[in-house]
């Protein structure tokens, strides 16, 4: 596949970009664009990109990341929320990029929300972004919830952020994320970002997530049923399994004895259990009288 040429942005130039525009980066919709050449094109490298991919990249802003990505994959489908970035997207892409910017597709939407039906052409199969601190999680666990297609992922997100999706079992920054996250994937670092490379400058450091499809833990239970399960045992996470479960499963006892007969210790907590665990635990809610 042909490569073409493509002139990325500069600082400089992101800063005219945005005055023209009359940008100013909010912090509701978590905007600090990358500014620096060698961080994009070392994202876009991490990504592992096959020249057939179909990249869904979420929030673009002004485009560096954008631009980094034509190149090398086979369509780009940014979903950016804000409709002035949106409609500016595809005209830098056509004057930094002329022979790539028909492999650029905008989707004016808001990425927490969006579904698969609303994306043009073929499903993407690889999501790669510079995602808003504020809604890095859910927009992360709902794109793989909702796009199959997907095959790996490479994000930046807040570096603590980074730390809880990747997390194992028995980590102190284990939790809701790093179960939910690997029910869908293998998750892993995949890197530091330094919090100059932006604008405006994050009060935080960033990292990279690196995300591999694979399929879910066998099981009886619905995503929906483990998720449940998840969600009850780290919303008192300082409690034993047997009492955080209890309003789920009615009473203490019915935890305990659903534990037990998952194999799981009702006197752990559930920083200890991995999704498999999860899933069995899911497997044996007690039936409603």
């Amino acid at each position: 596949m042909g490569r073409g040429i493509v002139t990325l942005l500069g600082p400089v130039e992101i800063r005219e970009l945005a005055e023209r525009l009359d940008l100013r980066p909010t912090k509701r919709l978590g905007q600090n664009f990358v500014i620096d050449g060698g961080t994009v094109r070392r994202i876009v490298r991490t990504a592992g990109l096959d020249g057939d991919d179909v990249v869904i990249e979420v929030g673009p802003g002004l485009g560096s990341l954008t631009l980094a990505l034509l190149p090398e994959a086979a369509r780009v489908i940014a979903v950016e929320i804000d409709p002035v970035l949106a409609a500016q997207l595809p005209r830098t892409a056509a004057d930094r990029a002329p022979e790539l910017a028909g492999r650029l597709d905008v989707v004016p939407a808001d990425a927490l929300r969006v579904t698969a039906a609303e994306l043009p052409g073929s499903p993407p199969t690889a999501l790669v972004a510079n995602l808003p601190y504020n809604v890095a999680v859910p927009v992360v666990l709902h794109l793989l919830a909702e796009l199959p297609s997907l095959r790996k992922g490479l994000v930046m997100v807040q570096s603590e952020v980074a730390d809880r999706l990747a997390a194992p079992p028995g980590s102190r920054v284990y939790g809701v994320p790093s179960v939910k996250a690997a029910w869908y994937a293998d998750v892993r670092r995949a890197g530091p970002v330094g919090r100059t490379v932006f604008w405006p400058v994050p009060n935080v450091d960033s990292g990279l997530v690196a995300l591999t499809r694979r399929e879910p833990p066998a099981t009886t239970a619905s995503r929906e049923e483990v998720f449940a399960v998840i969600d009850a045992a780290f919303a008192q996470r300082r409690k034993t399994l047997r009492a955080a479960l209890a309003g789920w499963a009615g009473t203490a006892a019915a935890a305990e004895e659903a534990l037990r007969r998952a194999g799981v210790d009702p006197s752990s907590r559930g920083e200890r259990l991995a999704v498999t665990d999860f899933a069995r635990v899911a497997e044996h809610r007690p039936l409603p009288d």
